[in-house]
């Protein structure tokens, strides 16, 4: 079974080649991808995906903290996105709407 780790603090100018390279020196990388903005920019983060579990658990001891492109990664366990909630707590409320046209008899509806 495989692993997602999620890889933050990143350089701007850090790209999937490198990360693969430098989770590659640990153990079988099965996927990299870096996060990135509408316009391709960097968002300072990605996921790497290792092909065991045992690996995964290397690569987050070896390199959690480790200086890479003038930053220090932080590499942990990958959460599944239902996991991880909004900021901004509890749900959201529904937006106000005014009924009809708008304004009759200098009242809002």
């Amino acid at each position: 079974m495989s692993k997602r780790i999620y890889v933050g603090n990143l350089s701007y100018q850090t790209n999937e080649e490198a990360l693969k390279e430098l989770f590659g020196e640990i153990g079988e990388v099965r996927s990299v991808k870096i996060i990135t903005d509408e316009t391709g920019r960097s968002k300072g983060f990605g996921f790497v995906e290792m092909s065991s579990d045992e690996d995964a658990d290397k690569a987050i001891s070896a390199l959690n903290s480790t200086a890479v492109g003038g930053r220090n990664l932080i590499v942990n366990e990958a959460r599944p996105q239902t996991e991880r909630g909004r900021t901004g707590g509890g749900p959201r409320k529904p937006k106000k709407t005014f009924g009809g046209r708008g304004r009759e008899s200098g009242k809002w509806r």
